[in-house]
């Protein structure tokens, strides 16, 4: 009896594929779209605050934006480690407050031992980027050693920090020495080739960090251990090792944020760094960076950090809302980019 015969396969698109395009088609788009998005969102925001106040293209307003960003930037670049590696830290507002607290109670107190106010400068600066990095060596051991959630860990160092610097300013603020700060304010208003030096500092701090996370063996297992930290172990990767050195790095760069922030003002107070940590993190995951961990771009994150102060200057530009927003806006656009990248691994 003859063999019956065998219908041929019907080819037709996938679930959730249109007609005529192909699975690896809809992935190279998609790759695209998240490559560009924040670069196209950038542009277009631009254009939308020229168009609302022809003040916001002035190129007064757009180094006074990048400037500002310098802050934010800087810290978001450490952030996109911990983030990559499946890491968070709520403490960074807080850290730098404490780390600007102390940098300006060291200063003062051996500024009158110490003939040259510069040596007092670079005591202080060399003693905030230490007091940044042996705070993130905590948090890398109470997560790897001590094995607690980074939530729990840096949520609670928030309070502690910010605690201690209310403690030391007596609930007020913290005030630098006139002497010092004459010295010291250059760092953050002085200019080289016509850019402000806190834009500096970010350009060399982001062209590192990209270079370290993709151009490094560190680099590499930072994104292994955000795509599986069990993969990783097997692997032979010193996983507790790389973390503790990963929250090390952004205690660093906050560190660098501080000094250049504290010679803005010349004073730390219990509101210094306030939801600084709801906009590293805003800047790192509008950048495209997952939440979930694994994969990330540190250009991306600057682009994010200056998106998000581009918003914030077109509202004050514009005065479409009240600039008390600024934060809720923030926590909006969070909401949205974490909402599209539910599906991401």
């Amino acid at each position: 009896m003859p063999p019956a015969p065998t219908s041929a396969p019907v080819s037709g698109p996938s679930p959730g594929q249109t007609p005529g395009q192909s699975p690896a088609g809809a992935s190279r788009l998609a790759q695209l779209v998240q490559q560009i998005g924040p670069l196209l969102g950038l542009v277009l925001l631009c254009i939308a605050g020229t168009v609302l106040n022809p003040d916001f293209a002035t190129t007064d307003n757009i180094l006074n934006v990048l400037t500002r960003t310098a802050f934010i930037g800087i810290i978001a670049v450490g952030m996109t480690f911990v983030i990559i590696s499946g890491g968070i830290d709520l403490s960074v507002g807080s850290m730098a407050a404490l780390i600007a607290g102390s940098m300006i109670l060291l200063m003062n107190t051996i500024s009158g031992s110490l003939g040259s106010p510069y040596l007092v400068v670079g005591i202080g600066i060399a003693f905030a980027l230490l007091l940044g990095a042996l705070f993130g060596l905590a948090h890398g051991l109470l997560i790897t050693k001590g094995r607690i959630e980074p939530f729990i860990v840096t949520l609670g160092t928030l309070g502690i920090f910010r605690a201690y610097l209310t403690y030391f300013a007596n609930g007020g603020a913290i005030t630098l020495d006139n002497a010092v700060s004459d010295i010291y304010s250059p760092v953050y208003y002085g200019s080289v080739l016509g850019l402000p030096i806190p834009i500096w500092v970010l350009l060399l701090m982001a062209v590192a960090g990209g270079v370290v996370l993709n151009r490094t063996r560190y680099g590499r297992y930072v994104q292994a251990i955000g795509s599986n930290e069990q993969v990783a172990r097997y692997a032979a990767v010193e996983v507790d090792r790389i973390k503790i050195l990963t929250y090390v790095v952004l205690g660093l760069c906050v560190g660098v944020a501080t000094v250049l922030y504290v010679p803005r003002l010349g004073s730390a107070s219990p509101t210094t760094g306030l939801l600084w940590e709801l906009e590293a993190i805003a800047s790192v995951i509008v950048g495209g960076t997952a939440l979930k961990g694994g994969e990330g771009k540190i250009a991306g994150t600057v682009i994010g950090a200056i998106l998000l102060s581009v918003i914030s200057n077109i509202l004050n530009l514009t005065s479409i809302i009240s600039v008390y927003l600024n934060a809720a806006v923030q926590g909006v656009v969070i909401i949205i980019v974490a909402f599209l990248q539910r599906s991401r691994r």
